[in-house]
C-alpha cells in the first residue's frame, strides 16, 4: 500500500472522520448538558446533528474498513470506489448538519439536498466495489487494462 493508493487514502481519511465526528457527538451531548437553547428548542435541528453525527461516524468507519481492503479490488475500481466513498463520507453528514442551521421550526434548510447526492455516491461506491469483488481472483490482484496501457509503453 503505498502513501497516494487509494486504500491508504480511505484509511487516513476514515480515521479522521471518525475522529472530527466522535468529537461532534461529545460536543452535541455537551450541549444537550448545559440545555443551550439553539440546540434545545428546535428538535429538528438536534435530530439532523444527531444524524450528521451518527453517519460521519458510520462512514468513517466504512473508510476504514474499505482502506483494509480496498486493495483487493482492481485498480480502477479501488480508485472509483475510493473517490466516491470518501466524498459520500462527506456529503451525507454536511447535509444534515447545514440542513439544521437557518431551519424553519418543521423543515430543513436547502443544504439537506447534499445527503441524497452522498447516498447516491455510497451506493455507486458500494456497486464498484461489488463488482469488483465479483471478479476472478487474478483480475483483482493482476494489473487492470489502464495499468496494462501504462506497462506497455
Amino acid at each position: 500500500m503505498t502513501e497516494t493508493s487509494p486504500a491508504r487514502k480511505c484509511l487516513r481519511f476514515g480515521w479522521a472522520a471518525v475522529l472530527v465526528f466522535a468529537c461532534l457527538g461529545l460536543l452535541l451531548e455537551s450541549l444537550h448538558l448545559v440545555k443551550l437553547p439553539l440546540y434545545m428548542e428546535a428538535q429538528i435541528r438536534r435530530e439532523l446533528w444527531t444524524l450528521a453525527h451518527a453517519h460521519g461516524t458510520l462512514l468513517g468507519l466504512v473508510n476504514v474498513v474499505f482502506g483494509l481492503y480496498g486493495s483487493q479490488l482492481t485498480a480502477t475500481a479501488a480508485h472509483r470506489a475510493s473517490a466516491a466513498l470518501r466524498t459520500a463520507a462527506v456529503l451525507m453528514p454536511a447535509g444534515f448538519f447545514l440542513g439544521g442551521i437557518g431551519n424553519p421550526e418543521t423543515d430543513p434548510s436547502l443544504a439537506i439536498v447534499l445527503v441524497p447526492i452522498g447516498a447516491l455516491l455510497l451506493i455507486t461506491a458500494a456497486a464498484i466495489a461489488a463488482f469488483s469483488a465479483w471478479q476472478p481472483a487474478d483480475a483483482a490482484t493482476g494489473p487492470d487494462k489502464r495499468d496494462r496501457k501504462v506497462l506497455q509503453k
